[in-house]
């Protein structure tokens, strides 16, 4: 079994005109929504083995907010590749991981996150993971994490659709 946290950097700011859209810092309630999102991760024992973070300047500073709930035995991987970056894109970088890598975190941007919890999930035709399933279909929102359970031992297997979601919160929902 392997999971996946898909987390959506937290909200950005917009405000400093000529400013590079990869040098976008966090809003303020970006800077708020982050360490909240960070508590509820604690809160639920979410540990990956590895954090793959794309390199724009939001997503790092999301991830400053969860260095030190994640710990320093986490590794930490910045990557270019990672910055706006496609589903199926994301879906290749997952299957290259290590086998020995059981859980990821990837922090990334959308439309690629929602996009790819979307195609690794199966849509439940009813009950408690259902609901869930549709608050993520209708707005995967800055700040977002889904958590998704595979069960596969290889990420060479990985497949659309063999997924299932675990967890999806946002941080207006907390």
């Amino acid at each position: 079994m392997k999971a996946v946290y898909l987390l959506r950097h937290a909200k950005s700011d917009w405000a400093e005109a000529g400013l590079k859209d990869h040098e976008r810092p966090l809003s303020e309630r970006g800077k708020k929504a982050a360490p909240q999102m960070a508590a509820y991760i604690k809160s639920k024992k979410y540990r990956p083995d590895l954090i793959l973070c794309s390199t724009a300047r939001r997503t790092v500073e999301t991830y400053d907010a969860l260095k030190e709930v994640l710990g320093d035995s986490v590794s930490v991987r910045f990557e270019d590749s990672l910055y706006l970056a496609e589903p199926r894109h994301l879906m290749d970088r997952l299957r290259w991981l290590d086998d020995a890598v059981k859980s990821v975190m990837i922090i990334g941007h959308n439309p690629g996150i929602a996009q790819l919890a979307l195609q690794l999930t199966q849509s439940p035709k009813d009950g408690e993971e259902e609901k869930i399933h549709k608050r993520m279909r209708e707005k995967f929102s800055t700040g977002a994490l889904a958590v998704i359970r595979l069960p596969i031992k290889a990420w060479a297997d990985l497949k659309e659709g063999h997924g299932r979601l675990a967890d999806f919160m946002r941080p207006k929902d907390l």
